[in-house]
């Protein structure tokens, strides 16, 4: 049974492992697109894609879903556009490790205020360093101050989100709340995205690279994930997901020849550090808990 559980907990390790690289692969897969549709395309197509294969399995859960408030899935969905649209205009000015790594604050922010503890001031401190770091202060080298700002702010829906993924968890069964509130990001994002991708949008290559993305970046990690907390505590997924930051940085080095200064290096992994530490410490739920 020892055997057994072990090999459990090594798969759902590499579960959460292929997410996490799933995930930035598809957020580097996406940037080959923003030149013709630019980012809030890029983002309209995800967003679509991503919604339309998770209602293609979730229609009796939809169905579960008739005379129930829907509030909160209204909240869900105007999260989960908000951290997109953010952070798929962060990624136009910043290097994907520099952006999943400042985008990281809102699960970080949720862990250290769902905690009592006074050690967590640790990890708030490491993490206001590698962010300065990274904003290019305390002698680092300066970024874009717009991507920098982007960039936080999709931290603070992904804070949202998270709150409201564990809420509409628990008020609706099954994933008809999920793939409701894909549904609603993707109404709201799109005056955004028409209006910057226009008809190129409509493209082969664009559409199979949006095709792409949402399949990458929302079904694979959503199915991973899934099946990776049903094997592993909450708090250890947490820890694990805080490694995001890092894996970012290695793909946007190898994908896109995003080379990173030894300050942002040094930032990143501060980051990576303080999440580490505030998610094992709070006990929080999973950053993309539930994500389509």
């Amino acid at each position: 049974m020892t055997r057994l559980a072990g090999d459990g907990t090594r798969v759902a390790v590499a579960m959460t492992i292929g997410s996490i690289v799933s995930v930035q692969c598809g957020a580097a897969l996406s940037t080959t697109i923003f030149d013709s549709v630019g980012p809030f395309g890029t983002v309209l197509l995800r967003t679509a894609f991503g919604a339309l294969l998770l209602l293609l399995f979730v229609r009796g859960d939809l169905a579960a879903m008739r005379g129930r408030p829907i509030g909160d899935v209204i909240l869900f969905g105007v999260a989960l556009a908000g951290v997109t649209l953010c952070f798929f205009a962060a990624l136009d000015r910043l290097p994907l490790g520099v952006a999943v790594t400042l985008e990281f604050v809102g699960p970080l922010g949720v862990a250290v205020l769902g905690s009592r503890r006074r050690r967590d001031l640790l990890w708030v401190a490491l993490a206001a360093a590698g962010i300065v770091l990274l904003s290019g202060g305390a002698g680092g080298e300066a970024i874009d101050g717009v991507g920098v700002a982007l960039a936080l702010a999709a931290g603070g829906f992904w804070g949202l989100y998270i709150i409201q993924s564990a809420r509409v968890g628990s008020n609706h069964p099954g994933l008809g709340g999920v793939a409701l509130a894909g549904a609603i990001s993707t109404l709201i994002v799109a005056p955004f995205g028409i209006a910057q991708g226009g008809v190129e949008l409509l493209a082969p290559h664009n559409l199979a690279v949006g095709l792409a993305v949402g399949f990458l970046a929302s079904s694979v990690p959503f199915v991973l994930e899934l099946e990776a907390l049903r094997r592993l505590p909450r708090a250890v997924f947490g820890v694990l997901m805080s490694l995001e930051p890092a894996v970012a940085a290695t793909i946007g080095f190898i994908a896109l020849s995003q080379d990173l200064s030894a300050t942002e290096v040094i930032a990143i992994g501060l980051v990576v550090c303080a999440s580490a530490g505030a998610l094992r410490s709070a006990g929080t739920p999973a950053p993309r808990d539930a994500e389509p």
